[in-house]
C-alpha cells in the first residue's frame, strides 16, 4: 500500500483513506472530476495555519506590508499591531500554530474601534480608519520597522470610515489617501504630505464599504447601494456605474457590494456581496462576465492573488475559499471553488501575501491566522531541480502523492492543472526525471 506524504516524511493519509486509485491517469481524471474533494473534512487542508494572533475583540483589518516581513492588524479593542512575517520552510503537516511575534503594538489608537488599515505602495507610510469617524496617517522606517514622528490625525468624515487605500499620483508622484464610509456617502481624496483634502466625491447613495486602486489615477469602490463604481481622479467623477439593474454589462447582483479587487493590469474586477455570491467584471470590455456563489453567507472580504490565478474570499459563513480563475481558459465557464480555511466565527478580512503563496485572516473569533500552501514549499526544498522549483513557486500545490518509486504532484501550474510524476533517485531529493501528463 502507498501513502502520502508531507515530504518531510511525515504520512498523512493513505490510498486507502483518501480513496484514490491506483492508475495514475485514473488520479488525473479524478481530480479534474472531484476538486472539491481536495479539501474536505476527511482529507488535510493544503493551507496550513502557521501563526495565529489573538486579540481581547474581534480583529477587524489585516494587511501586508508591500516587502512581506510584517503585517498590521487592528481591532475593536483599539489596538494596531505590527507582527512580523514567520519562516514558512521546514513545517510538517503535522505543524501546530505558534503564537505571532509582535513587533508594536499600539493601545488606544482610536477611541473606537479599528475598522480598517492599508500600507501605502512603498511601504513608508500607514493609515486607520475608525468607527469614531477619524484616520491615523503614520509615518514608517521600513528598514528599521519602527514608527517615525507623531501621527497625523484626519477629522474628515462624518460617519465611521469602513475603508481606506493608498494610491501613488502618476502625474506627480505624491502619496494619495482614498478613504469612504458612512455618514455622508462620500469619498475623500487626501495628500499625505499635509492631510490635507483635495477632492470630496459624491455618487454613492449608501455606506462605502470597500475601496481598491490600480494604475495611478483609477480606483473602484463598493456600497451598500449595491452598485460598484469606477472613479478616475482626472475626471473628479465615477466614470461608470454597475448596478443591479444597470446598463454596464447586465448589471451586479441584487445586494450591498460589501467588497471589491482589482488585478494588477486593471482588466479583472471581483466584488463580493451581501448575499455571499462574487462577481467577476471585464473592465475593459465593461461587461459582466459572470457571478458565482463561493459562500452561503455575506461575502466581506476578496483578494486576487498577485498573479491573478486566483481568488481569495472570506465569509460571515465561517469559511475562506479559493477560486482557480484559470482552470478552464475561460472564465466564464463554471470556477472551482474550494474551501482552504476556518474561524470559529464570521471571518472579517483576507488577503495575500505579496509574494508567498500564503494568505492572512481575521475573524468575529478574536483571532488573526496566518496560513500557508506548506506542501509547495517542501517540495520546492525537496526537489534538485531549480526550473521545476521555480515554477512550483507560483502555483498552488494541492496533493502530493507517493510510493517507492514515484512521486506524484498535483498542482496548478502555468493557468493549468498538471500531474507531475519525478522518480526518486535516493531518498531525500527528487531529481530532474519529470514527465508532464
Amino acid at each position: 500500500m502507498s501513502s502520502v506524504f508531507d515530504l518531510v516524511g511525515n504520512r498523512i493519509f493513505s490510498d486507502h483513506q483518501s480513496g484514490m486509485m491506483t492508475s495514475a491517469k485514473a488520479k488525473h481524471k479524478k481530480e479534474f472530476k472531484a476538486r472539491d474533494d481536495i479539501f474536505d473534512e476527511e482529507n488535510p487542508t493544503t493551507f496550513l495555519k502557521v501563526t495565529e494572533l489573538k486579540d481581547e475583540q474581534p480583529i477587524r483589518a489585516a494587511a501586508f506590508h508591500p516587502g512581506g516581513e510584517i503585517y498590521a492588524t487592528g481591532s475593536n479593542s483599539r489596538v494596531l499591531c505590527i507582527c512580523a512575517m514567520p519562516s514558512l520552510t521546514g513545517l510538517s503537516a503535522s505543524h501546530a500554530a505558534t503564537p505571532a511575534t509582535e513587533i508594536h503594538r499600539i493601545e488606544k489608537i482610536h477611541k473606537s474601534s479599528v475598522s480598517c488599515l492599508a500600507w501605502s505602495p512603498c511601504g513608508n507610510l500607514i493609515a486607520t480608519g475608525s468607527s469614531d469617524k477619524t484616520i491615523k496617517l503614520m509615518r514608517f522606517t521600513t528598514s528599521t520597522h519602527n514608527f517615525a514622528g507623531t501621527p497625523m490625525e484626519l477629522r474628515i468624515h462624518d460617519g465611521a470610515v469602513r475603508d481606506l487605500t493608498f494610491m501613488q499620483d502618476s502625474s506627480n508622484q505624491t502619496s494619495l489617501l482614498i478613504s469612504g464610509g458612512a455618514g455622508d456617502c462620500k469619498i475623500y481624496i487626501c495628500d499625505c504630505d499635509t492631510g490635507t483634502p483635495i477632492h470630496a466625491l459624491s455618487g454613492h447613495t449608501g455606506h462605502v464599504l470597500s475601496l481598491c486602486t490600480w494604475g495611478g489615477a483609477m480606483f473602484a469602490s463598493g456600497s451598500h447601494d449595491r452598485s460598484v463604481r469606477f472613479w478616475d481622479l482626472r475626471a473628479g467623477t465615477f466614470i461608470l456605474k454597475i448596478s443591479p439593474h444597470g446598463p454596464a454589462g447586465g448589471g451586479s447582483p441584487a445586494s450591498p457590494a460589501c467588497t471589491v479587487t482589482v488585478d494588477e493590469s486593471g482588466r479583472l474586477l471581483a466584488s463580493g456581496h451581501e448575499d455571499g455570491s462574487c462577481m467577476l467584471y471585464d473592465v475593459r470590455g465593461a461587461r459582466v462576465i459572470q457571478t458565482f456563489q463561493p459562500h452561503a453567507a455575506e461575502l466581506r472580504s476578496a483578494h486576487l492573488c498577485p498573479r491573478s490565478f486566483y481568488l481569495l474570499t472570506g465569509s460571515f459563513d465561517k469559511t475562506i475559499a479559493l477560486t482557480n480563475l484559470h482552470e478552464q481558459g475561460d472564465l466564464e465557464h463554471p470556477l472551482s471553488t474550494v474551501t482552504v480555511g476556518t474561524h470559529k466565527d464570521k471571518v472579517i478580512q483576507t488577503c495575500w501575501h505579496p509574494t508567498e503563496m500564503a494568505f492572512l485572516s481575521t475573524s468575529v473569533d478574536k483571532r488573526a491566522s496566518l496560513c500557508q500552501n506548506h506542501l509547495r514549499d517542501m517540495l520546492i526544498l525537496n526537489i534538485s531541480s531549480s526550473l521545476f522549483s521555480s515554477r512550483l513557486r507560483s502555483s498552488l500545490v494541492i496533493r502530493v502523492h507517493t510510493n517507492s518509486t514515484t512521486l506524484y504532484i498535483y498542482t496548478h501550474i502555468d493557468k493549468a492543472m498538471k500531474l507531475y510524476h519525478l522518480h526518486v533517485r535516493n531518498h531525500t531529493k527528487y531529481h530532474h526525471s519529470i514527465s508532464y501528463k
